[in-house]
């Protein structure tokens, strides 16, 4: 059986021991980067390989393109061979974030072509909450070969900017209500959202133990958001492509298919002071 988009604490456990398995510790913490790596060396799921959000799942940083733009997808295809994803391979990411950061590496490997990928339902909290076994000892990942299939098309600032004026494109911005109404910002020095764009905080996605909402939830809550959009004109953004991505697998979970990513979202989109900015 393949998973595409999440699987159970349970269903792990029982696959542990077979050798397709490669299992990303993708923990993080946008305010102390070397977290993640602590927390791993500390404890976590037996076999993982670390993957870390600002080395491995972000490309050149140059001012203007965001916090966490992506790479390229030939670096990208490097990383992930250097992790041992190849031909033949189950991916399973978590973190302590809900998936927040795992998505992140989902989304990447689907935007490759890669599709047998997870996330941990209820990630790490959840896998130490039920007693399952962890390790502290390091994991040095096999090489793998791996694959570009494809590479799905995203969104960038001239396309969404190009929207603006006929609102083609519905913009999902995954941030927090606060940030989304530029009452605080801090993360980037400007606050606010694009104009047009709805608020789909990602959290909202989860039930009170980090855990995914039902898909019959989950279609019924995006689909209140479209106000009768269909999925292939959203857009989802957030601070820096990172959280949006959970919403992309908050939809596939749904059933709702086909939605892009604006990957240098407002960390991009508002260092430039000629593009718009819209408060409230």
């Amino acid at each position: 059986m393949i998973f595409r988009t999440l699987i159970s604490t349970a269903d792990l456990d029982a696959r542990l021991a077979q050798p397709d398995l490669v299992i990303c510790d993708v923990r993080h913490d946008l305010a102390k980067p070397g977290w993640g790596r602590g927390q791993y060396d500390a404890g976590h799921l037996p076999g993982a390989v670390f993957v870390h959000l600002d080395h491995d799942l972000s490309g050149t940083l140059t001012g203007s393109n965001g916090r966490h733009p992506l790479p390229t997808p030939e670096s990208a295809a490097t990383t992930f061979g250097r992790l041992g994803i190849g031909p033949g391979k189950q991916v399973i990411a978590y973190d302590q974030a809900g998936g927040a950061f795992a998505a992140r590496l989902w989304w990447m490997l689907q935007w490759l072509g890669f599709e047998a990928a997870a996330v941990l339902d209820g990630g790490y909290a959840k896998w130490i909450g039920e007693r399952r076994v962890v390790s502290a000892d390091p994991v040095k990942p096999v090489p793998a070969r791996f694959a570009i299939k494809r590479v799905t098309p995203t969104v960038n600032a001239a396309g969404v900017m190009a929207s603006l004026a006929r609102q083609t494109l519905v913009i999902l911005d995954a941030r927090a209500p606060e940030r989304f109404r530029g009452e605080q910002e801090p993360l980037d020095p400007v606050a606010g959202h694009i104009p047009g764009a709805r608020n789909r905080p990602y959290t909202q996605n989860l039930t009170a133990d980090g855990t995914f909402k039902h898909p019959t939830f989950l279609r019924a809550e995006f689909g209140a958001v479209l106000d009768g959009a269909s999925e292939d004109v959203v857009v989802h953004q957030c601070g820096s492509g990172v959280t949006a991505c959970h919403n992309i697998l908050a939809m596939e979970v749904a059933g709702l298919h086909g939605t892009r990513l604006y990957p240098g979202s407002w960390s991009e989109w508002s260092a430039d002071p000629a593009r718009p900015v819209e408060v409230g």
